[in-house]
């Protein structure tokens, strides 16, 4: 199943709320999750109806779904984040703007309308700041209801509500018309299980996901490839569940690049759903292998390429004989692949044979490590001919040996002759040497 992405724009704050919808439709997003703030959509303007009819409007003339958020940082008190919330003494006005952005997504029909719980204020005991929420929730929620809009509530890193745990207790407390939005990047931050756990637990309640990449332990929403999340089997995950809303990307502090991140963001997310279905396809059947290693490039495109293939091998685990097969009809790319994830001497050694650069180099990977000294030596000396960087010859300061010395230095040799040059790692691996 192909999952739904979007964009949240509240990671386009610097572009007018129409010109961002224009950047995502133009990539490819099927969504946006919409922030409700001061320059997009704010539910206290005097002309707040025309701005939701023309935001609809803009909406379907681009073919784009919508969730609505609620987690602008300053639109009700200008002087304190996020504030009132729930645990506030005027939590009134928070209950109000909730009421408002439900309003507006029922006439945008959005799939979804996502809240929080808020910090908890130092003078609120546990148990009154519990109350508070779920009475607050309560209220929201059966509003909701009969606008007929899905209330996903967001567990929130250093919130009263901040893990899934924290938020069945809610549920159990408010009703199960209570749903979920789970942010990715905050299932690693702070969750106990894993991330892919995390959203098999989440599955049957959830109306909104946020996605984002994020390190153990920090709240910071991250650009994917740049924490710690290994997002394929996790959106294979999500997948699996039957989710069929948005999966908006969730980078509020990237505004100052916003065109460049959510193209970047978009294609690595398409890659990563192309990698995570074959993956599982590939612990369904091994032997699809065949079909998905020359397919690898389309399906997560250049620059990713080499890493998915090799991670499909992982995966596929081949023995000899079909790793043997997968290399002698595959290119050079795919040749490439088996030689750095499943290499046997005998591929070494063609690669070894071959002119180009990049066989040569995989050839002299870990898979030269049974290499007899002999060939290996010879691996390294066509190496050094070649240009090659010495810093990929794996083991070379454990086997770089005095007949090694010996043979750099007849090249050299030759090579002054010539009036040519050594590579500079060469010459330094020479005088080590000798």
């Amino acid at each position: 199943m192909s999952l739904r992405f979007g964009y949240g724009t509240n990671g386009f704050a610097n572009h007018r709320l129409a010109d961002a919808l224009d950047v995502l439709a133009e990539l490819g997003y099927t969504g946006v999750a919409l922030t409700l703030d001061h320059a997009h959509l704010d539910p206290y303007a005097v002309d707040v109806k025309d701005q939701v009819a023309r935001t609809a409007r803009l909406l379907a003339e681009r073919e784009l779904a919508v969730v609505v958020e609620t987690g602008a940082r300053y639109l009700l008190d200008p002087r304190r984040k996020h504030a009132p919330t729930f645990l506030h003494e005027d939590a009134p006005r928070r209950v109000d703007f909730l009421k408002r952005a439900v309003d507006i997504a029922a006439e945008l029909n959005a799939e979804a309308v996502s809240f929080w719980a808020g910090v908890r204020p130092a003078h609120v005991s546990a148990d009154v700041a519990w109350q508070l929420l779920a009475e607050g929730c309560a209220e929201v929620v059966a509003y909701a209801a009969e606008r007929g809009v899905a209330p996903g509530f967001e567990p929130e890193p250093g919130m009263l509500v901040e893990t899934l745990a924290d938020w069945q207790r809610l549920r159990g407390l408010v009703g199960e018309q209570l749903k979920l939005t789970l942010d990715i990047g905050h299932c690693r931050a702070n969750e106990p299980v894993t991330v892919e756990e995390c959203v098999r637990i989440a599955g049957p309640h959830l109306v909104n996901v946020q996605i984002d990449d994020m390190r153990r332990g920090v709240h910071e929403h991250l650009e994917f490839g740049t924490g710690e999340i290994d997002f394929p089997p996790v959106l294979r995950a999500l997948a699996d569940t039957g989710y069929t809303g948005l999966v908006a990307v969730e980078l509020p502090r990237h505004s100052h690049a916003a065109p460049e991140v959510a193209a970047r963001s978009l294609t690595f997310l398409r890659a990563a759903q192309w990698l995570g279905d074959a993956l599982d396809k590939l612990a369904r059947d091994p032997a699809a292998i065949a079909t998905l290693l020359p397919a690898a490039r389309r399906g997560v495109g250049r620059a990713a390429a080499e890493d998915a293939r090799v991670r499909l091998l992982h995966a596929a685990a081949p023995g000899a004989a079909a790793a043997a097969e997968l290399y002698r009809y595959g290119d050079n790319d795919e040749k490439r692949a088996v030689l750095l994830a499943c290499p046997a001497p005998d591929l070494v050694r063609d690669a070894l044979r071959s002119n180009d650069t990049r066989l040569v180099a995989a050839a002299l990977g870990p898979g030269a490590r049974d290499l007899p000294a002999a060939e290996w030596r010879q691996g390294v000396l066509k190496s050094v001919f070649m240009g090659l960087p010495l810093s990929g010859v794996d083991g070379l300061a454990e086997r770089a040996d005095t007949e090694l010395g010996r043979m750099l230095a007849a090249l050299r040799h030759e090579r002054e002759a010539a009036g040519r040059t050594m590579p500079a790692d060469a010459v330094e691996l020479l005088e080590r040497l000798h």
